[in-house]
């Protein structure tokens, strides 16, 4: 009877910790997104952060490739913060001589069709892998969100204005991979991370669309002189 009453108070006492450290990743998270929908570079260190903790979460429940991308969203975080600091806009540096941060820019339906097949194809031999080679759960749907999730963090560093719509299609799916793994706290920021993916949305495309007018007021001023 006590060896049973030890073991619960273990189990309590490893839930508690785990709930705290996911509840820091989670502030974290929503702070990343929040200054990433404003554009601020420091939503990279938010990212860092995170995703830090979100690795070694993820490898206690068994969800590999999930503890796999926190390490490659940890280099993203460094890789996205270099480049939005250092990147000038090319039409804006040879215009005025000035340097500024990378501007919002959109990809064509056929750049994103190649894209999604080549993800896909991707997907499908890791979660393979995974599901004959590994102790994974769910090794689909993980390789799956994990694949989209790498390519899309490259889109936020690049500023492409598409990537919040993958961010969309994406964390409905990791809901459901969070809710069956019992990270509930998770699973609520996801179901936020989706309103919140479609307003960022909103919010790049007001700024490409005032971008693409003022690079046609300065192609006009060019051709004009």
């Amino acid at each position: 009877m006590n060896d049973v009453m030890l073991a619960i108070q273990q189990a309590f006492n490893e839930a508690s910790v785990m709930t705290f450290w996911e509840a820091i990743a989670v502030m974290l998270a929503l702070a990343y997104l929040i200054l990433a929908m404003r554009t601020n570079i420091w939503c990279w260190s938010a990212a860092f952060l995170s995703t830090a903790i979100y690795t070694v979460l993820f490898w206690n429940v068994s969800l590999l490739m999930e503890s796999v991308l926190n390490i490659y969203y940890m280099g993203m975080a460094v890789y996205g913060y270099w480049l939005w600091l250092h990147v000038p806009s090319v039409q804006q540096s040879q215009q005025h001589n000035v340097s500024s941060q990378l501007n919002i820019t959109s990809w064509t339906l056929k750049t994103h069709t190649i894209v999604i097949a080549v993800t896909s194809l991707v997907s499908i031999v890791v979660g393979y892998g995974m599901a004959n080679y590994t102790a994974a759960a769910f090794p689909y749907i993980d390789a799956a969100t994990t694949c989209f999730a790498v390519m899309t963090t490259y889109l936020v560093a690049k500023k492409v204005l598409e990537n919040w719509l993958y961010w969309v299609v994406i964390d409905v799916v990791s809901i459901y991979l969070y809710f069956q793994k019992g990270l509930m706290l998770t699973s609520g920021l996801f179901i936020l991370y989706v309103a919140m993916a479609v307003a960022g949305y909103m919010m790049w495309r007001k700024k490409y669309q005032h971008t693409v007018v003022e690079q046609d007021k300065l192609s006009q001023q060019a051709i004009s002189v």
